[in-house]
């Protein structure tokens, strides 16, 4: 059985987006989000065995807390190859892993087909920002080319709080400290709280998981700092109303008060399949104005989606807007453009699927 640098090396050259390694499988690539396996024979209990202390050795890290609870995340670089963002888990009691590709080089959002719009964030001075959408919807990705175009045109400070630090950023026009969860700091929430004590302009934190980091989140873009992050949601209206239900019920009036005053904009992606088999992303734009602002305050986050679809003069779009516009340009089927939009007999009725 090959080392696990071949597979590395072979996802790389396939410009796969993740490998899967597990006891009864073959390796298997994420390519454009189909599944390839690309072993000859399923691994065995000591190829995984093997394969897991390998990428543990190029980590130079210990793998005492996977084998203690079973869940381990930590990244690895290998010069001239590429990062590589490791979760590693146990199943049926044996050692398996995905791994997620990253490239050294940070990634051109023209050529990912990420639109101005979306881009407009990093034009942002101060508040609250979130890109959101599920697992491998590109969020990540999203996010590095935003805090790229701010350090190629800002004079900032900028802070990342990862877990775990995927893309690289070198210092151009700003400084950029990133920080990782857990080597650099205990958490979330505790590289936060020091953040705001080291001059930062702008934050970027990999994730809201609970209030006491939302709150915090949202003291800092009250205080005049811009705040980048993201939430496993899909539209602005499930992603406001994720971060108020986050509250205890007496709290979340004051929430739904700061938010409306702080909240910037709100982009959702998803990755729809193209008729030539690759990805693109279809995105829900939503920027505040008064009326948004005064939806959140009044508690009437049911009728932002209504907001969205009429205020496209404002630069904002709904998902399903989004999906249409990718089929009238022929880029995605009518099977696509139906299976990834929000309404889907809407959809349907739209592109001639009923």
């Amino acid at each position: 059985m090959e080392d696990i640098l071949h597979y590395l090396s072979k996802a790389v050259e396939m410009d796969a987006s993740d490998i899967f390694l597990g006891v009864g499988r073959s390796v298997t690539f994420k390519v454009d989000g189909k599944i390839l396996k690309q072993s000859p024979e399923p691994l065995r209990l000591a190829d995984a065995d093997k394969f897991m202390g390998d990428l543990y050795e190029i980590a130079k890290r210990s793998a005492d807390k996977y084998l203690e609870v079973g869940d381990d995340d930590f990244s690895v670089s290998i010069p001239g190859l590429a990062r590589f963002r490791i979760n590693a888990y146990r199943q049926r009691g044996t050692k398996a892993a995905v791994i997620r590709v990253v490239h050294f080089d940070l990634p051109d959002f023209r050529k990912l087909h990420i639109v101005n719009e979306v881009m407009a964030i990093s034009q942002l001075r101060n508040g609250l920002a979130l890109v959101t959408g599920p697992a491998g919807s590109g969020k990540t990705t999203t996010l590095a080319c935003i805090i790229n175009a701010i350090n190629e045109n800002r004079n900032s400070h900028i802070i990342t709080l990862e877990d775990p630090i995927e893309y690289l950023h070198r210092d151009k026009q700003s400084l950029v400290s990133q920080r990782e969860v857990p080597s650099d700091t205990d958490s979330y929430l505790t590289a936060l709280r020091a953040a705001m004590r080291q001059a930062p302009d702008v934050i970027l934190l990999g994730e809201l998981r609970d209030h006491e980091t939302i709150r915090t989140a949202m003291t800092a873009a009250e205080t005049g700092h811009l705040v980048i992050s993201t939430l496993h949601t899909l539209g602005a209206a499930n992603t406001i109303d994720r971060i108020i239900d986050v509250f205890p019920s007496n709290q979340q009036h004051q929430i739904r008060v700061q938010l409306s005053m702080i909240l910037q904009m709100v982009v959702s992606q998803s990755l729809v399949p193209t008729k030539d088999g690759s990805l693109i992303p279809a995105f829900e734009i939503m920027k505040q104005n008064s009326a948004i602002s005064n939806l959140i305050r009044e508690s009437k986050i049911h009728q932002i989606d209504g907001m969205i679809q009429t205020s496209r003069a404002e630069g904002m779009i709904s998902m399903d807007a989004y999906i249409y516009k990718l089929y009238e340009r022929r880029i995605i089927t009518q099977d696509a453009a139906v299976g990834f939009a929000t309404n889907p007999a809407q959809m349907g009725k739209r592109v001639g699927a009923v």
